[in-house]
């Protein structure tokens, strides 16, 4: 049996097991609360387990090695960044967000701000300016999912990326459509699972490999040497800029951990269907501890990478887990590693189909239906919310053949910025500053978000990351709006003014 059929045999069998069991959970939705939230009673370790399948997607084992292969040390800066960040959204976010969810009865992410400055004059445009948000960044990180997975797929079958990418999509629209946050969040086990694993094993397996390589088969025979060979540039922290545009570098890198703190609508999600305290805190342990083994070895895999085929020497640095992967493992296992590849994409997905689908049921098309006087029952909600799902996933399919091009690392970037910076700032403020009202959500959101795209599409960007440049006219909006609304429209401040002392 030849490798090829090996590889077909091994991923066909994953996804029969993989769409069975999201069938299965589909089969337990009742209602638009069991479809958009898994009725607010998800276990803490599947919460942590899906939270990291959705959150590390293609990027974490296609574009991430591919960056570390092509850029050297500077990510490790990224990984730090993106590590503090998550251990800040489980140990100090995530369980107010619980918290708040359940108190504000909230399903979605943009439901639950848009209900927290429910009181305010310009509610329904928060809830109107955020879902236009996660609609449109989210159709790009969508897209990114697919040109990884498609990607994939030719490196393993020779298959054309349009076919891949259109079987991708045949087979993550079914269960999202039928089962909603439920399949999605379940099906999310194994891939996490399937994810670490190879994020853990590879590299070592890697360095052996290296360790034990005939002379001149390899660039070099350690992560090290392979640094040392490479260039003055692989291992420099900075990117191999100097003085202050080292200083940015480092922190464009860095910035990664702002979208984490409370900035990611499909992670809130997860953290507002949490059951219990208690789970909350079993989550927590379990993410925290993922992600540094996760980013450790996405790091590793690219700096093996780097050691075995020498810089630049891959057409497609994103290649360089699959190449890496193919190289080291005899063809069952090799398979199996790459299912975890395919797992990725899928997982990342689904959530943000079903993230934009909701977004834009609960935030945009029901509220307008309600306005026109129509009232849903929870079985037309539920239908409404399965039938925009198959709309957005008709789109998603569409993206990368509408806007070809880029790599997966670019594409999440900018994703990751667009949502991150007026997300982590409308969401953090909400959280922690009483004053903080429905206007400064407004503009706070509108800053951010106007910021990040302008300044994406500028050559500026090459020096200075929007990912840092963005965030700071979402501060100064939601400092200086709350500053000249605080006393005319809503806030918790003013609402509890008189019962309790609010801080300032």
């Amino acid at each position: 049996m030849n490798e090829i059929m090996i590889r077909w045999i091994v991923i066909v069998a994953y996804f029969t097991v993989l769409l069975s069991f999201g069938l299965y959970q589909a089969s337990k939705v009742k209602s638009s609360l069991d479809y958009n939230l898994s009725g607010r009673k998800l276990p803490g370790w599947v919460a942590a387990l899906s939270e990291r399948a959705t959150a590390e997607s293609a990027w974490c084992l296609i574009g991430f090695p591919g960056f570390a292969y092509a850029a050297g040390l500077v990510t490790l800066w990224t990984a730090l960044g993106l590590f503090l960040g998550n251990v800040i959204a489980w140990c100090l976010i995530a369980r107010r967000m619980r918290a708040e969810a359940e108190r504000y009865d909230a399903q979605t992410y943009m439901d639950w701000i848009s209900r927290r400055h429910g009181k305010s004059k310009v509610a329904l445009w928060v809830r109107y300016m955020g879902g236009f948000i996660i609609v449109f960044m989210f159709s790009f990180y969508v897209k990114a999912q697919l040109v990884g997975g498609g990607t994939t797929f030719e490196m393993l079958f020779g298959m054309s990326p349009t076919i891949a990418i259109l079987l991708l999509s045949a087979i993550v629209i079914p269960y999202a459509i039928l089962g909603g946050f439920r399949s999605v969040t379940y099906t999310d086990i194994m891939q996490s699972v399937l994810m670490i694993c190879a994020l853990v094993i590879t590299p070592i397996v890697g360095m052996v490999y290296l360790a034990n390589a005939p002379v001149g088969t390899v660039f070099a025979h350690s992560v090290g040497d392979a640094i040392r060979m490479a260039g003055p540039e692989y291992g420099n922290a900075a990117a191999g800029f100097r003085g202050i545009l080292g200083g940015f570098a480092i922190a464009g890198e860095f910035a990664w951990i702002i979208a984490y703190i409370g900035g990611l609508p499909h992670l809130a999600t997860r953290f507002m269907s949490i059951r219990s305290d208690r789970d909350w805190r079993i989550g927590r342990n379990i993410a925290c501890t993922w992600t540094f083994f996760g980013y450790a070895g996405a790091i590793m895999i690219g700096l093996v990478g780097l050691a075995m085929f020498g810089p630049a020497n891959l057409e497609n640095p994103e290649m360089v887990m699959p190449s890496v992967v193919l190289a080291v493992f005899p063809p069952v296992i090799a398979a199996l590693i790459m299912a975890g590849v395919i797992a990725a994409v899928v997982s990342s997905a689904d959530s943000m189909l079903i993230v934009t689908s909701t977004e834009f049921s609960e935030n945009i098309l029901k509220p307008y239906l309600r306005n026109k006087g129509k009232t849903l029952d929870a079985k037309k909600g539920l239908t409404v919310s399965r039938l925009v799902t198959v709309v957005a996933g008709i789109v998603a399919a569409s993206l990368p053949f509408l806007i070809p091009g880029q790599l997966v690392h670019t594409i999440v970037s900018f994703a990751w910025a667009g949502i991150g910076n007026p997300f982590a700032v409308t969401a953090c403020m909400t959280l922690f500053w009483s004053k903080f009202t429905g206007k400064a959500a407004l503009w706070t959101m509108i800053c951010g978000f106007s910021a990040t795209v302008i300044w994406t599409l500028s050559p500026m960007n090459a020096m200075i990351n929007a990912r840092l440049v963005g965030v700071i006219p979402a501060l100064i909006a939601a400092i200086v709006v709350t500053k000249l609304t605080w006393k005319t429209d809503a806030c918790e401040a003013r609402e509890n003014e008189g019962t309790v002392t609010t801080a300032s």
